[in-house]
This record gives structure tokens, sequence and C-alpha cells, in this order.
């Protein structure tokens, strides 16, 4: 296959689809993890969120980091760009629907919708940049110097974003969306790259259904733990 298919032909975007989705997965794992920092509030209430502070500065100040952070940037819009452009090549094949809507019998409704629950994402993900990483990484960048409580308070931030019940509430509908696109995205990725033996395949899905539950449910626990006072700046 010539590089230049991979963003032509069906099997090429398939395989973008697949290798970038992994890569988002990866992501998540780093991301949920530095995020579930603030839960340290809950067993040490002198915390303050110190901890996920120093993890959030640590990936801020790194400049191995900084630069992966291009890659991230790179993986999201080209797995954006790829999933509307299938999306678009599936609805101009399917023509003329079923007389009989096959429903959940043919495929999961979230498989079929996963140009939906992706823009839902989007939507979702320049709410969060504008947030959280546009003001700790450009308006208020942060440099590789030593750890300082007060310039990176990136845990207040976040106490503060979720006092309002309409972020909380856009956070929970973003994380219900994740779960749904991750429930047939994540198998899906490790289909297109070549995992078809049987056994794999059923390790992959119970990994993948763990997943889609687990990482969205911490997210969602964040704005509602910073909302309803669980974690707080004491």
């Amino acid at each position: 296959m010539k590089w230049s298919e991979l963003f032509t032909s069906s099997i090429g975007k398939k395989l973008v689809m697949g290798f970038t989705g992994i890569f988002l997965i990866l992501f998540l794992i780093i991301h949920v993890s530095i995020n579930a920092c603030i839960f340290a509030d809950l067993f040490d209430p002198t915390d303050n969120g110190e901890i996920f502070n120093r993890a959030a500065h640590f990936m801020g100040a790194m400049i191995l980091i900084r630069i992966a952070e291009v890659g991230l940037f790179a993986g999201i819009i080209l797995h954006i760009v790829q999933g509307y452009m299938l999306t678009a090549q599936n609805n101009s094949k399917r023509g003329v629907a079923y007389a009989v809507p096959m429903g959940n019998k043919g495929s999961k409704w979230y498989s079929r919708s996963m140009g939906l629950l992706g823009t839902l994402l989007l939507m979702f993900l320049v709410l969060h940049v504008s947030q959280f990483w546009w003001d700790s990484r450009i308006s208020h960048n942060l440099p590789p110097a030593a750890y300082d409580a007060e310039q990176h308070d990136l845990f207040a931030r976040m106490i503060e974003v979720f006092q309002n019940p309409v972020m909380v509430v856009l956070y929970i509908i973003a994380c219900i969306s994740l779960a749904y696109h991750l429930m047939h995205g994540f198998q899906s990725a490790f289909r297109t790259i070549g995992v078809h033996n049987n056994k794999y395949l059923k390790m992959v899905k119970s990994i993948g259904i763990g997943f889609s539950i687990i990482v969205p449910i911490v997210f969602a626990l964040m704005p509602i733990a910073c909302y309803f006072g669980w974690v707080r700046i004491d």
C-alpha cells in the first residue's frame, strides 16, 4: 500500500483510524491517571490538590511531553478527519435503507452513531481545551522551572470551573458519549490492525468493555467531586 492510500483508500482510512484510536486510548490512560490525583484530597485533607498540581506541572514543564503534545493534537485531528470521511463514505454506500429496520439486531446503536458521538466529543474537546489546557499551557505558560504552589494551582482552577452546574452536566454528557464511543471503538481499533484470533478478540472485548466503563466514570467523578465538595481547598 502506498503512503497516499492511507488517506484515500477505505482500508487505509480504517488503518489510520485504528492506529490513532489506540494512540488516543493510551493518552486517556495517562490523562485519567493524572486527573485522578485530585482524589488524594479524600485521604489527606491537607493535600489541597498538591499531588495533582505537581503531576500537572510535570506534564507541562517537561520539554519532551510538550513536544509529544504536538503529536497528540495531530493524532486527534487526523482521527477526527478520517472518522468523518469514513462516516460519509459509509452513508453514501448504504443507499436505500432496509425495508424493515434492523435495529440492534444488525449492530449496536452506538456503533452506528460513531459520527454523532465523535461530534459531541469534538465539541467537548474545544470546551475542555479552552477551560484548562489553554489557560495552563498558553495564556499562563508553565515554564520548565521548580514547582511553585501558587503559580501552578490547576487544582483551584478545576474547583472554580466545576462550581458551575452547567459545566458539570456538560462534562457528564461528554463522559457518557466517551463511554459509548469507546465501547465500539476500542475493539474496532484492534480488529482493524489485525487482531482476528477468537481467543484474543474475546480478551480485547472484555478489556474494552471494562475500559469503556471505568475511564469515563473516573472522568465524570472529577467534576461531581468538585461540585459537591468531596475534594476542596481548605
